[in-house]
């Protein structure tokens, strides 16, 4: 056993597929079936049922995989170790972020990050959370940008900013001649939201109460799948939403016949982190990207800032 057989299992777990994960492995799908036909033979278990149409992974292979990717994590480290003697920000940091921040806080810090570590190769991807966590779990990437609480023992976290929600509505709608917002109003309206799976949909909806009405009302079928094509739901005048503070740097924030104003409600607001799992060798990069992040953020959003703990007095004996 060596660390290509391990790679490609994962590969073949990953696609589901041997000629795809041979691609992936830049080697023929004959060597790599071959290679796992060994493994197989040498460890005297099968980790994957082959079929005509599909490749399943048994549950001894599952068993494996998970070993497999400590492993490679571990390698990973090794390497990472090397590196950081040499220059601790200098490689890839592949960082996930979720679809309605990456557009707004990427271009705030891009150019930033490359003009203060040039050689730090930043590697994003866009998904939503439940991906986002399972391909840090997979190790597939090294942080994820969220905006959701995290409690799991295997991940750490680094706190970042609170983010307003602002309420975006048409000209034409009765909150424009309203001096202030409260929540019942929130509750008497009907409210545009992304679709199942966003975490900014649930957000709205515990910030303006509306679990005990989900699903009722004219627009209660009408989702987007994007915060873009939601706020051209808006400017059609099909009703409002919530948007969070950085989006306000949209193209739709201009001309679009949208109004937004903020919430003056304490729990309007999203906490967005920076999570990681402990193990990632890589600390050092994490808290600089984490830093520039903090050092370019616009007024409309808080930093969090961590507090030293106070020590306990104790009265004299």
């Amino acid at each position: 056993m060596n660390l290509r057989d391990l790679k490609y299992i994962i590969s073949v777990a990953e696609t589901r597929h041997f000629g795809k994960a041979s691609e992936r492995c830049f080697v023929s799908q004959p060597t790599l079936s071959g290679q796992i036909k060994k493994l197989e033979e040498e460890l005297g278990v099968i980790i994957f049922e082959r079929t005509n149409r599909s490749v399943e992974i048994t549950p001894i292979g599952e068993a494996i995989m998970a070993h497999a990717y400590r492993i490679l994590e571990q390698v990973g480290a090794i390497q990472q170790l090397a590196l950081a003697h040499q220059d601790p920000l200098a490689g890839p940091l592949r960082i996930g972020a979720i679809p309605t921040l990456s557009p707004y806080l990427m271009p705030l810090i891009l150019m930033p990050l490359k003009k203060q570590h040039p050689q730090m190769k930043l590697v994003l991807s866009e998904e939503m959370t439940d991906i986002l966590l399972g391909r840090l779990h997979n190790f597939e990437i090294d942080a994820a940008l969220l905006a959701t609480p995290v409690d799991e023992q295997s991940l750490d976290v680094i706190p970042l900013f609170d983010e307003p929600f602002w309420l975006a509505y048409p000209r034409e709608h009765p909150f424009y001649y309203k001096d202030e917002i409260s929540r019942s109003d929130l509750d008497k309206t009907e409210l545009l939201l992304l679709s199942e799976g966003h975490c900014l949909a649930k957000q709205a909806m515990d910030v303006c109460h509306l679990k005990d009405r989900k699903g009722q009302g004219d627009m209660a079928d009408l989702r987007a799948s994007s915060l873009e094509t939601l706020l051209q739901l808006v400017g059609a005048g099909f009703g409002s939403t919530l948007v969070p503070a950085l989006a306000l740097r949209g193209s739709w924030a201009s001309g679009s016949g949208i109004v937004a104003r903020k919430l003056n409600l304490k729990d309007a607001y999203r906490r967005v982190s920076l999570v990681f799992r402990k193990s990632y060798p890589g600390r050092k990069a994490l808290d600089e990207f984490a830093r520039v992040i903090l050092e370019n953020l616009p007024d409309t959003v808080s930093p969090v800032i961590a507090r030293k703990p106070v020590k306990k007095r104790t009265r004299p004996p």
